[in-house]
């Protein structure tokens, strides 16, 4: 068997050298062949990158003009950044279908391996798609919106949202670092939004002693109330809300802008302490009594010693 194959591939080189004796241009001639098919690639790769970059300028640009025009018509920032990105990605798409059609590589059938790879890229893809589907939720139910500041209860992040994207939404927290957060896991937890209702209510408790008189301490309570700057003139209320061990629990509840929350709370905390201390009223801490009995042993019963 191996001498028969020898023998074939000897044969073989025999009649190539057979060929080129008779014909010394028969590799010139191969060679000339290839030149237009080089040619023809070389100018399809060449046409292929100028479509890229002229596609690539022209998604940004139209990108760019839909942002305005949805900014002119006064939609949602959170609305506009989704719309934006999508389009961008759906142009990227299309442009890169249009750059492998240089190659001959048609629509029909990229659609056709899509197709029959759709359950594998389906199960590779199921977080992409979640958290595609949780950014459509967002936008459509609205629990929040670009601005609010809210905490997600699942993952314990809290900020203010300041964009949301097709799969994420970044928060950025109040010592300034940014959070992205997937959509499919906002969309599938509680989430509390501290500002979309545009007010909210400081609840305080300030501890007074059981001696104190609880009409005076309300009028001091209230006297602070009324010259704290950021307090909304609606339903403020002051009241005894609970008595425990040693303190009577006195209860503050004023209203005042979602933006003003902290600022308006430190301040009050501030000025109730020293209105109390100018009035004479204590504010009482947890103490505790410990008495000691001390046993007075008979010297006569003492075992002498020695």
């Amino acid at each position: 068997m191996n001498n028969i194959i020898l023998s074939s591939q000897e044969n073989g080189i025999a009649e190539l050298t057979e060929n080129l004796e008779q014909d010394p241009g028969i590799i010139k001639t191969y060679l000339e062949g290839l030149v237009p098919s080089l040619l023809g690639f070389l100018l399809q790769v060449v046409l292929a990158i100028v479509i890229l970059l002229i596609g690539s300028r022209l998604i940004k640009w139209l990108v760019k003009l839909i942002r305005k025009s949805l900014m002119r018509s006064r939609a949602e920032t959170g609305v506009t950044t989704f719309l934006c990105s999508l389009l961008k990605y759906v142009m990227y798409f299309i442009l890169i279908m249009v750059v492998l059609s240089q190659f001959g590589v048609t629509t029909s059938s990229v659609v056709a391996v899509l197709g029959s790879a759709g359950l594998t890229l389906g199960l590779a893809l199921q977080g992409s798609l979640s958290n595609f589907a949780g950014g459509v939720l967002i936008l459509l139910l609205k629990p929040f919106v670009v601005g609010d500041y809210i905490l997600d209860n699942g993952t314990r992040q809290e900020g203010t949202v300041c964009e949301i994207s097709i799969f994420y939404t970044k928060l950025r927290t109040v010592d300034n670092k940014m959070i992205a957060i997937p959509n499919g896991s906002l969309s599938n937890s509680s989430i509390t939004n501290f500002t979309q209702t545009g007010k909210r209510m400081i609840d305080l408790t300030v501890s007074v002693a059981y001696d104190t008189n609880l009409a005076e301490a309300k009028k001091v309570l209230a006297q602070v109330v009324e010259k704290e700057h950021g307090v909304l003139e609606e339903d403020s209320r002051i009241f005894v809300s609970d008595l425990v061990d040693s303190s009577v629990e006195m209860g503050v509840r004023v209203w005042v802008q979602s933006d003003d929350y902290w600022p308006v709370r430190w301040s009050l905390l501030e000025h109730i302490k020293n209105a109390l201390d100018e009035n004479g009223i204590t504010i009482p801490f947890p103490q505790l009594d410990v008495q000691l009995k001390e046993t007075v042993k008979n010297a006569t019963n003492m075992p002498e010693n020695g």
